[in-house]
């Protein structure tokens, strides 16, 4: 028992000598001096050094012209063309510094320059450990990375990481853009930037908003997050994600998208969507709408998929599968929709319906024809299959006129004139000024022409081969009382805004997009974007972690 009690004391010995061995810090080494000399009145317990003077300590060499090395304090103070270098890594120039042997701590002043194989940084004072392999300015620092100039009034520098970290103003400016933000982390050696808090980019092409976001400088890409938007002369893009490729101009957007066209006057909303600026093209998708101006009034268009294509002043919308719109004076469906702008020309394509006030028209293809000049709506074509239904004003029965194609003409949006030509049909219900029926019209000719006042048919005119007569109501069986054809679809008229969106589509499932990630650079991969925190190196690691 008393020779383990023994050996154990003699172990506890040893290991608090390894200990108190391993924390004694190295001495700093003079390497070689032309002169040296000792002025205990001018400074004490300092050697004085000078010409071409060398001191290594740790892995690190100090060149100066002049130095006072303070033996004891393990301490020296250098003058003139000071430099440190670390290795190939780190090299730090000045007019003056400072090293601290016992902690490994240097400061210089004067003209600082700290070089790296990827970096420079430009500075007045300058702050160094060792132990952390950290650096510390706030005297404004320029930092120059490849292209990019960093500017900012302070600054951190992470060797390890090859990682500069600003809390305060920090500008960065490369050949194509500019970044501004109060709180961003560089990486000098992938060009990756971490925003946090207001932060912009601003360049020829567009102005970028994020308060959560990452650029790569390398590559020109990046992905926003929080209050994020890109604004072009003519379109502004938000979105709750957002990722942007510089070099292809084309950016990609989840959940929330808005993309609005100041020139236009035009609002596409949904939950994903592309813009490619060198295209002048975008799509959205996942309840996508577009929101347009017409006759001073907001038209509400929506499809599967929407198109919008060309430059200004000569854009084409397309909407495609199960095609909507809402106007407070009209409505309609359709498997798509195309509207050019030049032409001011809206077609309404694969079984088209449309209701303007009390009146249904259908037919195989409508062309909603408008004028530039006034913005209004102009005119009307039904080509093919042309029919038009609407309720009698007063009983159960239906107006109905039908042939090959239908020109109509609108004034203050609505239908007051139609001319229907070839193999027309017309079932009539007659009413004098007391609202009494007189009977029902019942005819066929080559051609028709009626008006329309106060959305109900106020005359009808035949030409060419008419056949037809006026027969009293109880004259007509309720089966004759329909042209072949006839389907009255009240029940589909889309009352409001929200009706544009099926059923099948007004509860939309947005777990495909997690809150707080966006897509890769290859549009792939979930990225997650790092959370703002003041614990930076488990913040990178986390980072680094989630997007191995």
């Amino acid at each position: 028992m008393k020779k383990n009690f023994t050996f154990c004391y003699i172990l506890l010995l040893f290991l608090v000598f390894q200990l108190n061995y391993a924390q004694t810090p190295s001495k700093i080494k003079i390497e070689y001096a032309d002169f040296g000399d000792r002025n205990e009145i001018e400074m004490p317990g300092a050697a004085l050094l000078t010409g071409n003077v060398k001191v290594s300590h740790d892995g690190i060499i100090m060149t100066c012209n002049k130095a006072y090395f303070f033996e004891k304090e393990n301490y020296i103070k250098a003058f003139g063309e000071v430099q440190m270098v670390q290795g190939d890594t780190l090299y730090l120039n000045s007019k003056y510094a400072e090293y601290n042997g016992n902690i490994k701590q240097a400061f210089a002043t004067g003209n600082v320059s700290m070089r790296s194989p990827e970096s420079t940084l430009v500075t007045d004072t300058i702050n160094f450990d060792r132990n952390k392999q950290e650096a510390f300015y706030n005297t404004f620092g320029t930092i120059t990375n490849r292209e990019n100039v960093l500017k900012s009034k302070s600054g951190r520098y992470f060797a390890s990481q090859k990682k500069f970290l600003f809390l305060t103003a920090v500008t960065i400016t490369n050949p194509k853009y500019v970044v501004k933000s109060n709180h961003l982390d560089y990486y000098t050696n992938s060009g990756h930037s971490y925003l946090f808090g207001p932060s912009t980019i601003t360049s020829k092409e567009n102005f970028i908003y994020t308060e959560n976001g990452f650029y790569n400088t390398k590559k020109n890409t990046g992905h926003f997050l929080k209050k994020s938007y890109i604004k072009y002369n003519d379109r502004r893009i938000e979105a709750d994600s957002l990722y942007y490729d510089r070099n292809k101009e084309m950016a990609t957007a989840t959940r929330n998208v808005k993309i609005t066209d100041s020139i236009n006057k035009g609002i596409i909303k949904g939950h994903y969507g592309e813009m490619y600026k060198k295209k002048d093209s975008l799509f959205i998708t996942k309840h996508a709408v577009a929101i347009n101006l017409v006759d001073k009034d907001s038209v509400y268009i929506h499809a599967k998929k929407i198109m919008v294509t060309g430059k200004e002043g000569n854009r084409i919308i397309r909407g495609f599968n199960n095609a909507r719109f809402y106007k407070k004076d009209m409505t309609g469906k359709c498997d798509s929709i195309h509207s050019d702008q030049k032409v001011a020309l809206t077609k309404l394509i694969g079984k088209p319906i449309l209701w303007n006030y009390e009146n249904q028209m259908t037919g195989d293809v409508m062309h909603l024809i408008g004028n530039n000049k006034t913005e209004k709506l102009d005119s009307l074509k039904v080509l093919n299959n042309a029919f038009i239904i609407s309720k009698d004003t007063i009983g159960t029965g239906f107006n109905q006129v039908k042939g090959q194609n239908l020109y109509g003409k609108f004034k203050d949006s609505k239908l007051y004139e139609a001319d229907i030509v070839k193999n027309t049909e017309v079932i009539y219900y007659m009413r004098n000024d007391k609202n009494e029926l007189i009977g029902i019209n019942k005819n066929v000719s080559s051609k028709i022409n009626m008006t329309l006042d106060k959305n109900t048919i106020d005359t009808i005119t035949f030409f060419t081969n008419v056949d037809g007569d006026i027969y009293p109501e109880k004259d007509l069986p309720e089966n004759a009382r329909k042209l072949r054809g006839f389907i009255w679809r009240g029940d589909e008229r889309i009352k409001n805004k929200e009706d544009i969106f099926p059923e099948d589509e007004k509860e939309i499932d947005l777990k495909y997009i997690d809150e707080g990630k966006c897509n890769d650079e290859k549009g792939k991969k979930p990225m997650k974007i790092r959370k703002e925190t003041t614990d930076y190196d488990k913040a990178d690691k986390d980072f680094l972690k989630a997007n191995k």
